[in-house]
């Protein structure tokens, strides 16, 4: 798994959000112990300083047999030399992802960036949609799959509301990163979506229990 912080692991999270993790931190708990989870996803990262800094490179070299992709939120402008344009160097950035990973014999499964948890009148308001929308697009034309949990995330905070999706923020100011109770039910917008998208998997899922610490 590569991607930035709302995918990371914490094994030691900040001071000020004890809870915060990464849905890819558990994403192995919707699939049995036959199915080894390693997560490269890392903090701060965009599509293209991933690469930059040397982590795709060492995460290709591990050679899994999937490769889930998600990219998005320090792509969007303002973010200096990691921001990407979502109609070029976006999909210029998860072309090389996907080609690479074939060519080293690694399945890819592009996962487009959940939107961030910011309400008006009641409504999510999303700066994503474009980055989501270019990864659609990227997906259909390399014929790979592509799991929507952007659209799936604004659909759930939509019906939760912003007092309902409260319990998915590590600290109330926090409307990116996610909480464990958060993260699982992020990871499970994704593991419902193996069924169609990786078929191959779905013997291998399970239904874990979330549980409040």
């Amino acid at each position: 798994m590569i991607g930035d912080s709302t995918m990371a692991t914490y094994k030691n999270p900040p001071k000020d959000r004890p809870d915060m993790t990464g849905w890819g931190q558990i994403f192995g708990e919707y699939f049995t112990d036959e199915v080894i989870i390693l997560n490269r996803a890392a903090s701060g990262r965009s599509s293209s300083s991933f690469i930059r800094e040397g982590r795709w490179k060492k995460a290709l070299k591990e050679k899994p047999d999937y490769l889930f992709i998600q990219f998005g939120h320090n792509d969007c402008p303002g973010k200096g030399d990691r921001e990407t344009d979502p109609a070029t160097t976006y999909q210029q950035y998860l072309k090389q992802y996907i080609d690479e990973a074939r060519a080293a014999n690694i399945k890819p499964i592009l996962v487009t960036p959940m939107t961030r948890r910011r309400f008006e009148n009641g409504q999510i308001v999303t700066i994503l949609r474009p980055y989501a929308d270019a990864m659609l697009k990227v997906g259909k034309e390399q014929n790979v799959p592509v799991i929507d949990l952007h659209q799936k995330s604004v659909a759930l905070f939509n019906q939760l509301g912003d007092a309902g999706s409260n319990d998915f923020s590590p600290s109330k100011s926090d409307r990116t990163h996610f909480s464990r109770i958060g993260a699982l039910e992020i990871a499970r917008l994704v593991a419902e979506e193996i069924p169609a998208t990786v078929p191959e998997l779905k013997p291998y899922l399970k239904q874990p229990t979330p549980k409040k610490d």
